[in-house]
Parts: structure tokens; sequence; C-alpha cells
């Protein structure tokens, strides 16, 4: 046998790794792309697996650590690993893609959103949609929508995720009816007190807050903004997900709260429903987009790896470039996006919807 296939799974299994913070503050991410996508493996080989083969599915901890996420990757190649469901997390993900990039290792990451980890990397592919996309797409809605007139932003400038929003959210501004009249920043060692930032966007006399960051952080602008007697709208984005699973958060504090989305529990759709459903019967919990992202992304492993043939006897290398190819050549009908493609650049074709906090729970905006 070929040195190059040395990561060949043996038995006739193929071996998809995944990695995500299981424990620590963005816990709830990655045990929902864990759920998500063991969800989709399960399902997959009950009905007979991928090409006639079944496959043998290992989740890693990173806790939202990018030198750990380097570490649980090398575990993973150890392991035999011939595809990353990962990483979780925009950071760890741009650390773990140079390292896949470099073995071509074909790697797909739920809801890794930053352009920098696909940029440059021909082996990675993104299911979720990106920062760029959310950051023009907010502005689009909160613009064309007439939500407000005058917009504050508080935004992570340590966070690639969050400054990247930021951005592209500025510049779709300026061809907006609505005007940026405060954008303040926090930093990751200082991101528990708030009221600087939130002053100066009620001094501004902003009727609505955008907060592209993450829900830990956000429920405590909440908190802090309720404390002050400020009441504008917020409006957040994917990271927003999860608001209402806080701990000791007050959920009624989240009411007319809307954020960007590209899936909701609540929804409707038959195929929403019943993967909603089937999540709450494995897992106790209700799925939340990033679990919807993980099990879209397996389902779209699997239709490329049909698409290309592939078997668990090819290399890893092999197996990455057809699936290279096969990703572009691929629709899925998923519950993130119907007719879900990807561009050979590795982002996904999909609209996100807009969902807001009504009684205490998610609901899809019409």
């Amino acid at each position: 046998q070929p040195a190059e296939n040395t990561n060949s799974a043996e038995g006739g299994a193929f071996k998809i790794g995944a990695i995500g913070p299981s424990t620590g503050d963005a816990a709830v991410y990655g045990i929902a792309v864990q759920n998500g996508a063991e969800l989709a493996v399960k399902e997959i080989n009950e009905a007979g697996g991928i090409n006639g083969y079944q496959i043998e599915y290992n989740f890693q901890d990173d806790e939202c650590d990018n030198e750990k996420s380097v570490n649980a990757y090398n575990t993973l190649k150890d392991w035999g690993m011939q595809m990353l469901v990962g990483t979780t997390t925009s950071g760890c993900c741009i650390a773990v893609a140079a390292e896949s990039a470099n073995d071509n290792l074909f790697q797909l990451t739920p809801s890794g959103s930053s352009v920098d980890i696909i940029s440059g990397n021909d082996n990675v592919f993104q299911v979720c949609f990106t920062d760029p996309n959310q950051g023009v797409g907010a502005a689009e809605y909160i613009g064309t929508n007439g939500v407000a007139q005058k917009v504050a932003v508080i935004y992570d400038s340590s966070d690639v995720y969050s400054s990247g929003i930021y951005e592209k959210f500025a510049q779709e501004a300026a061809n907006q009816s609505f005007e940026i009249v405060s954008a303040e920043a926090f930093t990751a060692s200082n991101k528990t007190d708030f009221s600087v930032q939130l002053q100066k966007a009620k001094d501004a006399g902003a009727e609505l807050v955008f907060l592209p960051f993450y829900y830990s952080e956000a429920s405590l602008v909440l908190k802090q903004a309720a404390g002050m007697n400020y009441a504008p709208k917020f409006f957040g984005c994917d990271g927003m997900d999860g608001i209402l699973a806080v701990k000791g958060f007050d959920a009624n504090l989240a009411n007319d709260l809307m954020f960007l989305s590209p899936f909701t529990p609540t929804s409707e759709d038959e195929a929403i429903q019943k993967f909603v459903t089937d999540f709450q019967e494995s897992y106790g919990d209700t799925p939340n987009q990033f679990a919807a992202d993980a099990y879209d992304g397996i389902y779209a492993i699997k239709a490329a790896m049909e698409k290309a043939n592939v078997t668990p006897d090819m290399s890893t290398s092999e197996i990455c470039d057809a699936l290279k190819t096969a990703m572009t050549e691929i629709t899925i009908d998923g519950v993130t996006a119907k007719s879900l493609t990807w561009q050979s650049s590795g982002e996904p074709s999909k609209e996100p919807m807009v969902v807001k906090i009504a009684d205490g729970d998610y609901a899809v905006v019409e």
C-alpha cells in the first residue's frame, strides 16, 4: 500500500472527525454541532451508509482555543480521519484550516463564518453564510424595512467574526436610509461592562443597537441596558442564537430582539419539524442553527461523496481532490436552506432569515 494511503480507513468505513467546544463558554455551539452531525451520521448509517460504507464519527473538544483545536486535529489525524466537520468557531477554524490545507484534507465547517477560513484554502468549505453576508444582510433588512433611522453598533474588535460583520455592515449602511450614530468596540479582555458603549448609544439617540457578537455577551448588554432605562430595539447575527438558554437570564429582556439566522425550530416546514422532533428525542434539547448547519453539513458530504464515487480505501488527499469538485456540483434540500449549493470558493449560496424573539421563543419574521 502506498505511503499516501496511511490515513485510509481500515475495515471499509469512512472516518469523519469533528472539532468544537463541548466545554467552556462556547459549549452550547460545540455540543450542538456535535449532536447535529451525529444525528445525520446515525440516519445515514441506518439507511445503508455512503456508497454502501458506514461512517465512523469522532468528535474532539477544543474549548474554543486555537492551540487546543490544532491539537484536536492532530489527535483525529492519528485516529485516521479522512474528512473534518469543523471546527465550530471562526478563530479555531482559521488555525485548523492552515493544517488541513497543508495536508490536503477535506474540511467542511458548519459554523465558522469568517471569510479568512476559506481564503486561499481550496480544501475548505462552509455551511453557514459568511460574516460579510451577515453584515450586508442586516444593514439591508434594517434599511429596507425602516426598522430604525439612528443606529448604534457595539462590536468585539478582538474577534474576527464580530469585526468582519461590523465592517460590512458599516459599508452597506452608507447605501441605506439609516445613519450609524455611534460605533463602540470592546475586546475579549473587557467584555463584562458595556455601560460606556450603551451610554454613547443612548446619548446619540440610537433607536436600534446592532450587536454582531455572541449571545453570552449580548445577554449582559440587554441586562445592562435595562438597568439604565435604555430600551432601543436590538438586532444581532447568528451568534445570538442561544440567548434564551443563558442561565439566570430574564427572557423578557430579549422580547422583540431580532437576529439573522439560517434556521429556526419553530418553522412549519415539514423537513425542519422532522429534524427538530428527531433531535429532541435523541438529545432532549431543541436544536439551534449550529446543530442544523452540522446536520446539513454531513448530508452535503454524503451527496458530494456519492457524486464523486468516493470509497474508504482512497487516501485523504484523493478524497479531498474528489470532493473539491463534487461540492460545486451538488444541490441539497437542507434544514438551513432549500436548494443549498456551493461555489468553488467554498462559500455556500443561501439566504438568511430574520428571527424575532416573542413571548420567550424564536419566531420567523415573514
